[in-house]
């Protein structure tokens, strides 16, 4: 009987091995290139070293080096939404990226679709919210798969640009303090948390606590920041992401706030619906002219 204990415990002591040793080697592709722009499959780091983040990613032609472009999607504080998230692609904004020279990274925070995992970014209850909280989490997901694949020899180490939509840009606004080598900018559509506050549109859980929030990712900023909402936006409208804005701004930050035309029925997706580039591309385009970095040969 002891001894059948102790094989029974080696054997699960060996499949805990084997599978920490697959997750030390299943991050990278995960299968061949294909359309459009060579979509590709990947597994990220994600923070939870359980959890691998699904990622897409999409390139130009060649083999760069390119720089970076990594899109940070949006999110819900519903469970069974998260669950039931379909991996978030953005095709439009990637492929209006790809042509202009990027390699696009698309990755799936834990919490959400098959990614899974826990969901790490919660902030909480709608009055007593922390939004600052949420916002660096979500932060530390896009690092880690920002930090993984700039060591891929297609990709430039330096210049990277963050394109984060609704939660995923409130997550990219944390970032702003990062080294401006490293991150050239951050471009955000619609950034903030708890728009829809109990689903109602225009209604905003703890709207002051989000601008103290958005004040504090001020602090010590370097990043230059592009901030697009479109008129029609019932999540965070014009006048209330000017109040984040212009909080953000009071820390130092340099901030260019535009509001974008009206889109389709809800201005919120402008980000992730095709169509979207005609409204926001010149606004991006001069994102991009400001922060395009010089091109250097891979270290």
């Amino acid at each position: 009987m002891q001894f059948r204990k102790l094989f029974f415990a080696l054997a699960v002591f060996s499949s805990v091995g084997l599978q920490g040793a697959i997750a030390q080697t299943q991050f990278g592709a995960q299968g061949a290139e294909g359309q459009p722009n060579r979509r590709q499959q990947w597994l990220l780091p994600s923070p939870d070293p359980d959890v691998a983040a699904h990622a897409v990613l999409f390139r130009p032609p060649g083999n760069g080096p390119f720089p970076l472009a990594l899109i940070a999607h949006a999110s819900t504080q519903n469970a069974l939404r998260r669950a039931q998230m379909p991996q978030p692609e953005y095709r439009a904004l990637a492929a209006w990226l790809v042509t202009r020279g990027y390699a696009v990274l698309v990755p799936e925070r834990p919490g959400h679709g098959a990614t899974g995992g826990k969901y790490l970014e919660d902030q909480g209850g709608c009055d007593e919210a922390n939004y600052s909280r949420a916002g660096y989490a979500t932060a530390d997901s896009i690092k880690a798969a920002l930090n993984y694949l700039r060591d891929e020899p297609f990709v430039r180490r330096d210049g990277a640009v963050i394109v984060g939509h609704s939660a995923g840009a409130w997550g990219a606004l944390a970032l702003a303090g990062e080294d401006p080598k490293a991150i050239s900018a951050i471009i955000a559509f619609a950034p903030g948390r708890g728009g829809h506050a109990n689903d109602v549109p225009n209604q905003v859980c703890a709207p002051h606590t989000l601008i103290s929030a958005a004040s504090e990712f001020g602090e010590d900023a370097q990043v230059p920041v592009t901030w697009l909402v479109a008129t029609n936006d019932s999540y965070f409208s014009p006048e209330f992401s000017k109040a984040m804005a212009d909080a953000l701004r009071a820390g130092g930050d340099k901030v260019d706030f535009r509001v974008l035309p009206a889109f389709g029925s809800e201005g919120h997706s402008l980000a992730e619906t095709d169509g979207g580039e005609k409204i926001f591309g010149p606004a991006l385009d001069d994102a991009l002219k400001a922060s395009r970095p010089v091109a250097t040969k891979k270290r």
